[in-house]
């Protein structure tokens, strides 16, 4: 295995303690069918991507896609299944990131139902390569819909985890540690209003915890701002692309925050 992809694979390997337990969310706001805009914009304030949200809903399955496209040609294209019954519950997950934003590009599937983990990828001379593989997934795997679940928690809810499938190799399981951090004012159709922050930490344990600031692969949180109410709304993203690529700043379209 080459350094780089040890390095990845070390940093996304994690302990998973008794404390770690899986925690679906209830369903408390029933989503709808949806179309939205975001803007992305770079550390220095550049606009440097529009995204295009899509959601559809048939029954009690709901098919959510998140679309960017970079003004250098790179795309960041995700799109997620999941059942609202009683609880949320993933059926698939398909991720492309491809493009010079990103060091490595990503085509990566997870179809919980079968719990098997697909990884395509080109070597140099253009050919294609396709590997797949079972993983054992926790019933709280929440790959592509964390947004989803932040719009069903109160904003004082307790820290809580859940279960993503790092698409490193042929996939690594973590916890990522989900805690409210108060509320913050923004600005949309001439209104102030308030949404609550939430920061999500990726759980590194043991050896690794201990090496990854070390070498530079230590992820960064990804904070994301709810607006409360009864229609609730992701209105804001800040975080590395692809776990350990550039922050980017991720707002819908038409809001404004105070810097």
């Amino acid at each position: 295995m080459r350094r780089n992809e040890f390095l990845a694979a070390a940093l996304w390997a994690i302990t998973l303690s008794s404390a770690a337990v899986a925690q679906q969310i209830s369903v408390k706001h029933i989503q709808r069918p949806m179309h939205r805009f975001m803007v992305a914009h770079s550390e220095s304030g550049e606009i440097i991507a529009g995204g295009e949200f899509t959601q559809v809903v048939e029954g009690d399955e709901v098919t959510m896609r998140l679309t960017y496209h970079f003004v250098d040609g790179s795309i960041d294209d995700e799109t997620t299944k999941y059942k609202q019954q009683e609880t949320f519950r993933l059926v698939s997950n398909h991720h492309i990131q491809k493009g010079p934003v990103f060091a490595k590009p990503i085509d990566y599937t997870v179809e919980a139902a079968t719990g098997m983990a697909t990884s395509r990828t080109t070597d140099k001379n253009g050919m294609e390569h396709e590997a797949s593989e079972h993983i054992d997934l926790p019933d709280d795997l929440a790959n592509g819909f964390v947004g989803t679940l932040l719009l069903n928690v109160a904003p004082n809810t307790a820290p809580f985890r859940v279960g993503i499938l790092a698409p490193v190799g042929s996939g690594r399981l973590i916890r990522i540690l989900i805690t409210p951090e108060g509320e913050q004012p923004f600005h949309m159709a001439g209104k102030t209003l308030k949404a609550t922050v939430f920061r999500i930490h990726p759980e590194l344990g043991g050896l690794v915890g201990l090496l990854a600031p070390l070498i530079g692969l230590q992820p960064k949180d990804v904070m994301v701002w709810i607006l409360e109410g009864d229609e609730p709304a992701v209105v804001r993203i800040v975080g590395q692309l692809g776990g350990y690529g550039p922050v980017v700043s991720s707002e819908l379209e038409g809001t404004s925050f105070v810097k």
